[in-house]
């Protein structure tokens, strides 16, 4: 199904502007749909041949959580003209809200239309008393459980009309304040409404309950909710701002949402002011319980600093290892225990490096091209070698999960380390009799390319160097780096790796690890 974006632009003359306004009415619509106990459906006119009449598109629908829908289908990327959109095109012509009418079936079910014009006012248009209908609202509701409305469902009516005649003044939806999030309280939640004072006219069952789990037991009715609010709030400094916010949304501005702690409880509000026709009425103050939800964020809270701190111990507790081997390292005469020693640190080093990324990560799972570029210095570093080596990195491997992490980086490192001592050797002595092309490998290079194809991890480490010696087979080498490069690559990595000589002379090294679930 395309985007309301893809239909308008392809079947309409509507400007970025019009279909950015259309995108937040979308966004937020589903509070007028479930005070209406309407679906809402989204049409704006289409091209036409001349001399037919004028078409509509339907781009957006939802329907209510409050009544049953009217319709079973879809109906957004349906074209429609002729008598049976009669309604909406008075709407758009007259610029007016369309209510007459009898009721309309769809199959079984019995339907009454109305047509809601979409104005797009920005603050110009305000200063110059012009506006343009862009769209139009068809508020659909499902006759078949029609029964005596109680107070609830009138003050739901109500109110629905007077944020239905805002969408027609192009007052609705509010702006959204920078920051702000999208989530917010709704109407089944708890709904207050205010008079033009900011006294409560009425409150749900739900905004009820939700107060008196701050600790306000008596009835909200005649009560003036902001310094209510202001007095229950723990943090004083908190309860002037929210009952700041609400006394803004009596003016006709539009407060970002706003929590309110007290008693050990959790409140998200967001008011809005009712501005039908321009004239300030009072404001709609949305209010979810949100007590439960936020003690399992400071859960989640608490245990993701817990776990960062494991891995920072882990770290620490890995570089103190490192720093023991390393002073090892230096009372040892022997020059190939020394070398076992100082690899040794590398592994280790490399190892730390990921739990140090992890210490500062708020998930398990870690930014690796930032790990991959720190290995690859280091190993240029250490490496035994005569010539300039380069490190280069190609393509991007991406976040990754800690348990891949761990693994790759100790992989990378060796293939580094190797590329680097072996492809470019410190003396004849390490070359195994192959002769090295050294106005070739003057310009020593090693690239680490990766890249993700099909849920598979294709990682490469290249070098220019004088390649694999004949007869040479991964499987039967005794080199330590080497067997737990592949040790990892086809235990912990369920993967493959292959050491072959590239064509135009060095040595590549191919890995490929799936990233499905393991």
């Amino acid at each position: 199904m395309s985007t309301l974006r893809d239909l308008a632009e392809e079947h309409t003359g509507l400007g970025p502007a019009d279909i950015d306004h259309l995108h937040r009415l979308a966004g937020d619509w589903q509070l007028l749909s479930d005070l209406s106990f309407a679906d809402l459906l989204l049409w704006v006119p289409v091209r036409s041949e001349p001399g037919r009449g004028r078409e509509f598109l339907c781009v957006a629908q939802v329907r209510p959580t409050t009544a049953p829908t009217a319709y079973q289908d879809d109906q957004v990327g349906k074209i429609v003209g002729g008598p049976e959109v009669a309604h909406l095109d008075i709407a758009f012509t007259q610029e007016r809200i369309w209510r007459e009418g009898d009721p309309v079936w769809y199959g079984d079910t019995p339907a009454r239309h109305e047509a809601i014009p979409v104005r797009l006012r920005d603050e110009k248009d305000r200063e110059e008393g012009w506006s343009e209908v862009i769209a139009v609202i068809g508020r659909d509701t499902n006759l078949s459980t029609a029964r005596t409305p109680s107070q609830l469902e009138l003050n739901y009516l109500t109110t629905a009309d007077d944020l239905a005649q805002m969408v027609a003044d192009g007052t609705f939806p509010p702006p959204r304040h920078p920051g702000e999030t999208t989530s917010a309280p709704r109407v089944g939640d708890g709904l207050i409404r205010l008079d033009a004072s900011g006294k409560v006219t009425y409150a749900s069952p739900n905004a009820q309950s939700a107060y008196r789990r701050l600790g306000f037991n008596a009835h909200l009715v005649g009560e003036e909710l902001s310094m209510l609010t202001s007095r229950l709030a723990a943090d004083p400094l908190e309860g002037n701002d929210t009952a700041e916010r609400m006394h803004a949304s009596l003016r006709g501005e539009f407060p970002p949402r706003q929590e309110v702690e007290a008693r050990g409880a959790t409140v998200l509000t967001r008011a809005l002011p009712l501005l039908p026709a321009g004239v300030p009425i009072g404001a709609l103050v949305l209010v979810r319980d949100v007590t439960e939800v936020r003690r399992r964020d400071r859960a989640l809270m608490t245990k993701d600093a817990t776990i960062r701190e494991i891995h920072h111990r882990v770290k620490n507790n890995l570089q103190t290892v490192a720093a023991l081997l390393r002073l090892q390292a230096r009372r040892v005469d022997s020059p190939e225990g020394k070398m076992a020693l100082q690899e040794s640190v590398r592994r280790v080093a490399s190892i730390a490096l990921v739990h140090e990324t992890l210490s500062m990560s708020s998930d398990e799972a870690v930014e690796f091209d930032g790990i991959v570029d720190r290995v690859a210095t280091a190993a240029t570093e250490v490496a035994a070698t005569n010539f300039t080596v380069k490190m280069r990195r190609e393509g991007t491997f991406g976040v990754l999960p800690a348990e891949i992490a761990t693994s790759l980086v100790i992989v990378v490192n060796e293939l580094l380390i190797n590329a680097v001592e072996h492809g470019f050797p410190a003396s004849d002595e390490d070359n195994d009799n192959v002769p090295l092309d050294t106005e070739r490998a003057e310009v020593g290079e090693v690239v680490v390319s990766a890249h993700r194809f099909r849920k598979q991890l294709h990682v490469t480490v290249a070098d220019n160097g004088q390649g694999l010696p004949d007869g040479f087979r991964a499987e039967s080498s005794s080199n330590l780096g080497l067997q737990i490069v592949r040790a990892l690559a086809t235990g912990e990595l369920r993967g493959s790796i292959e050491l072959r000589n590239r064509a135009g002379g060095g040595t590549e090294a191919v890995l490929v690890v799936p990233l499905g679930k393991r």
